[in-house]
């Protein structure tokens, strides 16, 4: 029961930080000039954690978030398999919206320091095979 009850903390913590993780995203996309147009926006079983538009581009963003980098920097974390998921959200996204021209996919990494002060790395256009 011990063990249980201690994962599912752990669990509940880290969710709690993806959250608060994307909570800093939306906030930081805001101020670089970003309109917000849907958070975690679900086709089946595909995310995109942020749909943003910014001077007449359509932005898919895949937000990390990381406590340190002992594993890797947050973008580290976005693979080829991520990647293809992505894109195929997107795409179902541009099926139902089709009406944007320009389309770009991007990461938003935010390293929390031990102060709890985030470092935002925002990669453009990032297209992975």
């Amino acid at each position: 029961f011990l063990l249980v009850a201690q994962s599912k903390a752990k669990m509940a913590a880290h969710n709690k930080f993806g959250k608060a993780g994307e909570e800093m995203a939306a906030e930081w996309l805001c101020r670089h000039g970003f309109e917000l147009l849907a958070r975690n926006w679900r086709s089946g079983r595909l995310e995109i954690d942020i749909i943003a538009s910014r001077n007449a581009v359509l932005h898919f963003v895949e937000v990390k978030s990381r406590h340190d980098d002992l594993f890797g920097l947050p973008e580290d974390w976005v693979g080829k398999k991520k990647m293809r998921h992505l894109l195929k959200a997107g795409v179902a996204y541009q099926e139902k919206y089709p009406a944007w021209d320009l389309v770009q996919y991007d990461i938003l990494s935010i390293l929390v320091d031990q102060n709890g002060k985030p470092d935002f790395f925002f990669i453009e256009d990032v297209y992975c095979w």
